[in-house]
């Protein structure tokens, strides 16, 4: 007997998880984690307010519930993108 192939992946983002330090985030077969350290805006966030994301473009994702837009580098390098300023 023969199966018919899987359908295509219709959700090209998914959160994985969510814990007090942060949320992992399922993005084009690869995961990454975002720690609240980092990423304060998610913090006192809801679970569904997180987990309402676009795909905006290639490389930018946008939480619309939170008005929060980042970008696949940041995600990946946070700490070359401090929150404050060094001087």
């Amino acid at each position: 007997m023969l199966s018919k192939p899987h359908g295509a992946n219709t959700s090209a983002i998914e959160i994985t998880n969510v814990s007090s330090h942060g949320f992992w985030l399922l993005w084009n077969g690869q995961e990454y984690f975002l720690a609240f350290e980092h990423f304060p805006w998610f913090r006192d966030a809801t679970i569904a307010a997180i987990s309402r994301v676009e795909v905006q473009g290639k490389a930018h994702l946008y939480w619309p519930d939170l008005d929060v837009d980042l970008s696949l580098e940041i995600i990946q390098k946070p700490e070359q993108f401090p929150l404050a300023s060094r001087r």
